[in-house]
């Protein structure tokens, strides 16, 4: 059974998720559920063209995608990986930062930022999904 399109599905619930924390003012939570979006809607590519991929590394799947599916993946999708790829981690944990929480460290800024990387990954897979 091919689950692309839950992968999809909830890539594009994530990115909901990300608008939501945005207008609540959690900003970490903003980036790192743009992360995620990031993240389900590459293995959603994976999914549909039978690509083993493991781990949260956007900018990883992303390569394995362009080597194993001769997909051309544009610059920006990979620059958006790359910045996305930062808040897997330090968004979630008060480790991330010397001291503080992360909701003392990320900002407004950022998170529209990591909204719109996340809107052109998901742009890209939606296209390569349905292309």
């Amino acid at each position: 059974m091919n689950r692309w399109k839950d992968w999809l599905a909830q890539s594009e619930r994530d990115l909901s998720g990300a608008k939501v924390n945005l207008e609540a003012e959690l900003y970490e939570w903003s980036c790192f559920l743009a992360q995620q979006a990031g993240e389900k809607a590459v293995k959603a590519i994976c999914e549909k063209f039978f690509i083993e991929c493991w781990g949260h590394s956007i900018t990883k799947i992303l390569q394995k995608i362009a080597q194993n599916c001769n997909i051309p993946v544009p610059e920006e999708v990979i620059e958006a990986g790359k910045i996305l790829d930062k808040y897997y981690i330090p968004t979630r944990y008060p480790n991330g930062f010397e001291e503080g929480i992360p909701g003392e460290y990320f900002t407004r800024k950022e998170a529209e930022e990591a909204i719109s990387y996340a809107k052109t990954i998901y742009e890209f897979a939606r296209k390569t999904l349905q292309g």
